[in-house]
């Protein structure tokens, strides 16, 4: 673990060299925050209780213990794994709320070259953990500085054109205005910069939703809503297009987590800061009804063994800001190539015959 940790630290090598830290985020950050960057003119309804998600991930801050969490170091690890198939050097790279530590952990250890890192969060707990692991493990420096910023996702503190990349690692499934944040990010990455995302998707805990709203309706007459609405993968690619990124890709990857009792998942949950911030969210649940959801879990779900599992869908995009020189599809009509050509030709080769022209 101490060798993922030397290599972070906030404190600047060659500082001759470099420009200075109030420099950096005089280029970099705005002087206040940035407005919200959907559809001009229209007025965004707020699906999530943005104060309540802060003060639940300055819980969470509080509950994680000081190793990395397995569930969200791999979600890190995939999102990372995209960066190593991109070019070799990103000098100014932001990465934007959810799970900061172990994407900063990763990207330490990568083989890019970075100059500059900007983490930015709504939770200053979360922050102050952060900065707290990230300097009592360091002794090298893989880039030169390091900064933290309390910022909310949806209103980021960015200059235009000023980042060569940004990631956000499950923080997205939170924001009201998604698309509005995507854009954001956009407009603060310099042409050709690079956006790398990861947030839960629709079937995440599909277990758990299952066995609460059978139990309300058992037992109350109706189903509340107990759990926050996710994005499907069909609406990802629509975000990444809506947002004006270029050469879009989305992909997604379903984990699952066997816990010992459904209230072990639900501790879980708390020390990542994902409990339900909807606004429309019931206060309470009554223990009744969570006695009964829990019976309905294990008897629907419980694995052999005794343990319970749980369904988590990380939805990946990647996404580029538009660039004069950058690839584009070929236009409509354009191939010289059927299918049926392609198909003769390569069992052409499979018989080591010579291909033979069509027409």
């Amino acid at each position: 673990m101490r060798g993922l940790w030397t290599a972070l630290t906030a404190t600047a090598r060659n500082s001759c060299q470099k420009e200075t830290a109030t420099n950096l985020l005089r280029r970099i950050c705005t002087s206040g925050a940035c407005q919200r960057a959907s559809d001009e003119g229209q007025v965004q309804q707020n699906i999530f209780d943005r104060a309540v998600k802060r003060s639940q991930r300055d819980r969470a801050a509080a509950l994680q213990a000081g190793d990395l969490d397995p569930l969200t170091d791999a979600v890190a690890d995939n999102i990372l794994d995209r960066l190593d198939d991109c070019r070799p050097s990103f000098p100014t790279i932001a990465v934007v709320g959810g799970a900061t530590l172990p994407i900063l952990t990763k990207l330490a250890t990568s083989r890019h070259a970075t100059g500059s890192v900007l983490v930015l969060d709504e939770s200053p707990a979360m922050l102050r953990r952060t900065k707290l692991l990230v300097e009592k493990q360091a002794s090298n420096v893989p880039w030169s500085q390091i900064h933290y910023i309390e910022a909310d996702a949806e209103f980021l503190p960015l200059q235009e054109k000023s980042l060569d990349a940004v990631i956000s690692c499950l923080s997205l499934h939170w924001v009201n205005d998604v698309p509005g944040a995507m854009a954001q990010m956009r407009r603060a990455l310099k042409p050709d910069g690079l956006f790398l995302a990861a947030m839960w998707g629709g079937d995440t805990l599909h277990e758990l939703r299952v066995a609460l709203a059978l139990a309300e309706q058992t037992l109350e007459g109706g189903v509340s809503q107990r759990m926050s609405p996710l994005a499907q993968v069909r609406d990802a690619g629509n975000l990444l297009t809506r947002a004006g990124y270029s050469i879009p890709s989305v992909d997604t990857d379903d984990v699952t987590v066997h816990y010992s009792s459904p209230m072990h998942l639900v501790r879980h949950l708390r020390a990542m800061g994902e409990s339900n911030a909807a606004t429309g969210r019931q206060p309470r649940l009554k223990q009744a009804t969570w006695q009964a959801a829990e019976s309905k879990y294990v008897e629907m779900f419980g694995a052999e063994d005794g343990s319970v599992p749980a369904t988590f869908q990380a939805i990946y995009m990647t996404g580029w800001a538009p660039a004069p020189k950058q690839a584009r599809p070929a236009p409509r009509g354009s191939a010289t190539l059927s299918f049926e050509d392609l198909e003769k030709t390569l069992a052409n080769e499979s018989k080591g015959e010579a291909p033979k022209p069509s027409g």
